[in-house]
């Protein structure tokens, strides 16, 4: 492939800044053609950002010949009817995140993006951000020594929309999201991690719900060991208080210690016997940019994007074990 022609499925807000634009300003790539079931919503999208064809039928823009590459950007209940049926059609497929809604809808789409050999990618972009590959260099770098451990915290108040059922969103609802905001949100720091680890070999969690706002757990912890032998420890509560706020990952090394955050992008800092450090990378304007720019360049045969289907379904393996959605490995 020279020119990646893209076609999203479901161009809601995700696709408005963090990456819709994306497509059209990464080299030899293109937004050609979008779709939602809203055929009002759809025109206007097209209309907006400029995308010559749009169609409120998946299927028609999967079938569209003058698409080659599917950006599957609907809630995660139907990535894996999308993501299969796209591949099946011969053309490469670039899905939200969550993978899927669980597991076994991971598998069943890295099976079929074997069997048809067509590339799968998912959308954890923080590995192509210069933020994380800084925390990333650190690491590698061993300028806090061998990591020994890591310590997980997001604490977040609940949304106004939390508090009545006719205004919930869906992320909270795990027919549709697979999960509550852990399984919306968590996804990225458990990925994050397996970025810079490597895979988690040993996971165990306890889930509950405190606040009885919805049916989702609102509350998360897990332990988990990775490859290296990092061990690690996280929690996640999504009904805390305004005050409780916080969002950081602590990596605790042989030298010294590293602190920074999966969203709020808090200066990453270092501190050792040398003294204490802080480095704040920019992040772009469309922040799927590096990952949309290192997907096309590996389809058009330069490189590998650093988010696919197999990374990407170990998130979702471990986020099912701590959820008892999945035994123990």
């Amino acid at each position: 492939m020279n020119d990646i022609k893209w076609g999203i499925i479901g161009c809601g807000n995700v696709t408005e800044r963090k990456s819709g634009p994306a497509f059209n300003l990464v080299p030899h790539s293109s937004l050609v053609a979008v779709m939602r079931r809203d055929a009002q919503k759809a025109c206007d999208y097209a209309t907006r950002h400029s995308v010559p064809t749009w169609y409120s039928d998946a299927h028609k823009l999967i079938n569209d010949p003058n698409v080659n590459a599917i950006y599957v950007a609907t809630p995660p209940n139907s990535h894996a009817e999308y993501a299969i049926k796209a591949m099946q059609a011969g053309k490469p497929v670039y899905v939200e995140k969550p993978m899927a809604t669980s597991y076994a809808d991971c598998l069943r789409m890295n099976e079929v993006s074997e069997s048809t050999q067509v590339p799968l990618f998912v959308a954890y972009y923080r590995r192509s951000l210069p933020y994380f590959n800084k925390v990333k260099d650190i690491i590698d770098y061993q300028i806090i020594g061998v990591p020994l451990v890591s310590n997980i915290k997001l604490f977040y108040p609940p949304r106004h929309d939390d508090y009545l059922p006719e205004t919930q969103i869906w992320r909270v609802k795990p027919e549709i999201s697979g999960g509550g905001y852990f399984y919306d949100l968590a996804c990225h720091t458990l990925d994050v991690l397996d970025y810079l680890f490597g895979p988690i070999t040993d996971v165990s969690g306890v889930s509950t719900n405190r606040a009885d706002l919805y049916a989702a757990e609102d509350v998360v912890t897990a332990s988990f060991r990775f490859r290296d032998g990092l061990v690690a420890s996280g929690a996640w509560c999504f009904v805390a208080h305004e005050k409780s706020k916080c969002d950081v990952i602590e990596i605790l090394g042989s030298k010294g210690r590293l602190l920074f955050s999966t969203f709020e992008f808090s200066p990453i800092i270092v501190e050792t016997s040398e003294g204490r450090q802080e480095f704040l990378p920019p992040n772009p304007a469309n922040i799927q940019y590096f990952l949309i720019e290192n997907i096309v360049q590996e389809l058009r045969g330069f490189g590998k994007a650093p988010s696919n289907g197999i990374n990407g379904a170990r998130t979702n393996e471990v986020m099912d074990i701590i959820l008892k959605k999945l035994k123990t490995r």
